[in-house]
């Protein structure tokens, strides 16, 4: 099995990722003021790449510094959209406005990981992916937005590729893993190399 992984994140999928690869893990989230930091870096010019970087970076120093012996592995993900990022949706509103922005547009998702051990980080990766949304009309999108709204309030961009939000794309280039927020391959190639993993 190899080293147990501490996860600073709540997030199911990611958990389910690392277990299913053979990963040991332990999961302790980080609680971080996402959206207070995500403004901040805005604010300074920070560009979509830089911010899911950094957030995943608060996330595993947080974890990392209150459990030095361990190897700790923090995630986030943004989308990014003519310039825009977007989050989470904080309730259904917002999601039905991030889908009509995406409607018809191709967008960029971008899933960042960095790995800490003793409080300092020793490996980080940002995995993107490009995704063409097909036009939706309005009432498919409040349609969509009511009947997934307990499962998408947690997705970025208001949608889930491993659920009923497949239907909403004609074309996706890129790392499958990378769209549900973790770049599980460069992840286990560097176990591999630092021999945290066998194989």
């Amino acid at each position: 099995m190899g080293r147990k992984i501490t996860l600073a994140s709540a997030s199911e999928i990611r958990a389910d990722l690392l277990r299913n690869a053979g990963i040991s893990i332990d999961v302790i989230p980080a609680r971080i003021d996402e959206e207070m930091i995500r403004a901040s870096l805005e604010a300074d010019g920070a560009g979509p790449r830089d911010i899911a970087d950094a957030l995943a970076e608060f996330k595993a120093r947080k974890i990392s510094e209150k459990h030095p012996d361990a190897l700790v592995l923090g995630c986030d993900q943004v989308a990014e959209v003519n310039g825009e990022i977007l989050a989470k949706p904080g309730g259904p509103e917002q999601a039905v406005t991030q889908l009509r922005l995406l409607s018809g547009q191709t967008h960029r998702l971008l899933s960042a990981a960095v790995l800490f051990e003793g409080g300092k980080p020793i490996w980080r990766h940002v995995g993107i992916v490009r995704l063409k949304m097909r036009e939706l009309s309005d009432g498919y999108i409040d349609d969509y937005v009511a009947r997934n709204w307990d499962s998408v309030r947690w997705a970025v961009g208001a949608y889930k590729l491993e659920e009923e939000g497949v239907r909403l794309f004609s074309r996706i280039e890129g790392d499958y893993f990378n769209v549900l927020g973790l770049p599980l391959t460069e992840l286990i190639s560097y176990l591999i190399v630092r021999k945290e993993l066998e194989i």
